[in-house]
């Protein structure tokens, strides 16, 4: 079995090339005593550069260097000014607006007459948090830089900061920009593109292919899953005395008291009970162990497609973070709005209002 860890360890470092140097840390404490410990295996060397996947035309790192050259600094200060339970929205809030017309910030846009029923009113999206974040930043940029930097931007630097924060700087990467924000948010295109909690591997793999990501690239992106909240209907179906349900029995007790409400209410509990607040990858270690909410995160352990790829990052925090990070620069990349069938919004909650002479 050593043998075999080993040479998935060996495959998924192969498949990731050279990997950029990051510091590895142990987490204790949290719910349900020690996790499934891997055995221990010798540390590669990882010498070269943050990940640099390719950029979709127009979006380059250092977009705003003279554009306005205190943006990236801006909304990295909005991001260390908010808590951890925000920070964790930020990162699932750019997961969110990239799958649906792409990372256009169409999830921040507010309800209005002419369109009641924006993404953010979409099922998938009514517990999405960390908009108050976006908009300090906003607000920010508009005093510094007015009508440059765009709400798709922010999403992405955001996403970028709440990673390296969650992760303690362990997670960093550069972010290429220069997109536009849409104009066009609908609720009725949430369901249909992002990824339900129920979901089996060739679904996910489908979906997630559907915006040019792949395998390696959704188990990189899984590992969010260390971190944030869910609501206790998202799993209920994983719950006693649910049959078929293989997750570890002492989680599901726990769950089950937790999300007891006498007034029915739907309640959250931490994604990880072990790190709640820690990007890392004790994700994958809880996975193996049975210790995950929904049913696409067990299902990585039952398809030939994805177990190797779990135990790789179990085994590897180094691999994953490099990964990680490769990952959400590619899922930047997804429908990239430019000035012909876009606009940098005043505010970001709602599309500028047309110039009437």
């Amino acid at each position: 079995m050593a043998t075999a860890k080993l040479a998935v360890l060996g495959t998924f470092i192969a498949l990731l090339g050279s990997v950029s140097c990051q510091t590895q840390s142990g987490y204790g404490g949290g719910y349900g005593g020690s996790s499934p410990t891997p055995t221990p295996t010798p540390t590669p060397s990882y010498p070269s550069p943050a990940p640099t996947p390719p950029t979709a035309g127009g979006l380059r790192v250092g977009y705003y260097d003279d554009k306005c050259p205190n943006a990236e600094a801006i909304v990295k200060a909005a991001v260390e000014a908010a808590d951890a339970g925000k920070k964790a929205g930020l990162v699932r809030l750019f997961f969110h607006d990239c799958f649906v017309r792409g990372c256009d910030a169409s999830v921040l846009l507010k309800p209005t007459s002419d369109n009641p029923q924006p993404e953010m009113l979409g099922i998938p999206n009514l517990s999405l948090r960390g908009f108050e974040v976006v908009d300090a930043a906003k607000a920010a940029l508009e005093a510094a830089c007015p009508g440059v930097v765009s709400c798709a931007d922010i999403l992405a630097f955001a996403g970028r900061d709440a990673s390296a924060s969650l992760s303690g700087g362990a997670i960093a990467f550069a972010v290429p920009a220069g997109r536009y924000d849409g104009n066009v948010s609908l609720a009725s295109e949430t369901l249909p593109n992002l990824p339900p909690p129920f979901a089996d591997v060739p679904r996910l793999k489908a979906m997630f292919a559907a915006k040019g990501l792949d395998t390696l690239d959704m188990v990189a992106l899984s590992g969010a899953h260390s971190i944030g909240r869910s609501h206790c209907s998202s799993f209920s179906d994983r719950l006693p005395p649910s049959t078929g349900s293989d997750m570890d029995a002492a989680l599901a007790a726990k769950l089950k008291a937790d999300c007891a409400s006498p007034t029915g209410a739907d309640n959250t509990v931490p994604q990880d009970y072990r790190t709640p607040d820690r990007l890392d990858n004790q994700y994958y270690m809880n996975v193996i162990g049975h210790k995950v909410l929904f049913a696409s995160d067990a299902a990585l352990l039952k398809s030939n497609e994805t177990v190797g790829l779990v135990y790789a990052a179990a085994f590897s925090q180094k691999a994953w973070q490099y990964k990680f990070g490769e990952a959400m620069v590619k899922m930047g990349n997804t429908e990239v709005k430019t000035a012909a069938n876009g606009e940098i919004r005043k505010v970001c909650g709602f599309v500028n209002k047309p110039y009437s002479g």
